[in-house]
């Protein structure tokens, strides 16, 4: 029983874990939310400066391990990773990070 009280333990505080990462990329995104650009897919880039792009580039690194798919290039993988966390930090395709232009 032990055992498995300490790994429901470790999963909680992984958990939390993830939800205090994604609110501190939504915050840096929130900070620098100023459309740079709009995509041709409709999408809205936004430019993070250093040193906070160096904060997000790391999450994604770490995150795109988890939410990558293997054979994927660096950049699918981090793209894979940057959709899941802004799902998880409320940013999806109702937010004006991803809304289409007018």
């Amino acid at each position: 029983m032990d055992g498995d009280n300490a790994e429901s333990e470790r999963f909680v505080k992984a958990a939390m874990l993830g939800v205090a990462v994604a609110e501190e990329t939504r915050r840096l995104l929130r900070l620098h939310f100023a459309p740079s650009e709009v995509g041709s897919d409709g999408r809205v880039h936004v430019e993070v400066p250093y040193p906070d792009s160096a904060v997000v580039e790391a999450v994604l690194d770490v995150a795109a391990e988890c939410f990558g798919e293997k054979g994927a290039s660096v950049e699918e993988m981090r793209q894979a990773a940057l959709d899941s966390l802004l799902q998880l930090a409320e940013f999806d395709e109702e937010s004006l990070l991803n809304q289409r232009a007018c």
